[in-house]
């Protein structure tokens, strides 16, 4: 017995460390975005209104945060943005982006939360491809309207400069991240892109997605084609 328990001690490194290496794999994390987004799409008459995302000009997809996240303690989850505009006729390649702290309210407690932005202006996608930004007050993000008609929402959720939605077990609906920090991840970039490139310089370049991007571009072009002028 002794001996078979040392022997499992031994393995289990070996055994459990490539699971957590694949969780932390950018490609791996790309794929898990992409399927957010088309689960979140997919879902009848509670996916992201079509006519928001028609005139967002950047998303950002933060896949499956684990437990603690956006909790006393641990805050923390990584994912992507992609924006359109510039030299771009559809969503540009993914940067990797960080995000810290803030509150989504009745999510406390969930076992995994996706969290979902739109950036629905210029001056929000120049804030957000920035070093880092903290979201802040009334009107600057709100809870996006959940469903596939948007028209009847109120003036704020449509003015406001960043909407945001989380699913939790499933449960999809709009939070407000107000003192969510965001920031850009050169070293995911740097894995993804093999160089250290700013958001800003693979957004608002031509730079060629990775081929782990190719599923989740091909998602955002399918939901949203038209170019965001």
């Amino acid at each position: 017995m002794r001996t078979c328990l040392i022997t499992l001690m031994a393995i289990a490194p070996m055994t459990i460390a490539p699971l957590f290496a694949k969780e932390d794999d950018p490609a791996h994390r790309l794929n898990e975005a992409a399927s957010v987004f088309s689960e979140i799409m997919t879902s009848p008459d509670k996916g992201i209104p079509q006519e928001l995302l028609e005139k967002a000009h950047c998303i950002v997809v933060v896949p499956g945060m684990k437990k603690g996240a956006f909790i006393v303690g641990a805050k923390y989850g990584k994912g992507f943005v992609s924006c359109r505009g510039g030299h771009h006729t559809g969503w540009s390649a993914p940067g990797a982006i960080r995000i810290e702290g803030g509150s989504v309210g009745f999510q406390i407690g969930g076992s995994e939360t996706d969290v979902v932005l739109l950036v629905m202006n210029q001056h929000g996608a120049n804030r957000l491809l920035s070093d880092q930004f903290t979201l802040g007050g009334e009107g600057e993000v709100a809870a996006g309207p959940v469903g596939r008609d948007a028209a009847a929402q109120t003036d704020a959720k449509m003015t406001a400069e960043i909407l945001s939605w989380s699913r939790t077990r499933g449960v999809f609906a709009g939070v407000s991240l107000q003192g969510a920090t965001l920031r850009q991840d050169l070293e995911e970039n740097s894995a993804l892109y093999g160089r250290k490139l700013s958001n800003r310089e693979i957004v608002d370049s031509q730079v060629a997605p990775p081929e782990a991007a190719s599923r989740l571009l091909s998602l955002l072009n399918r939901y949203s084609p038209r170019e965001n002028s």
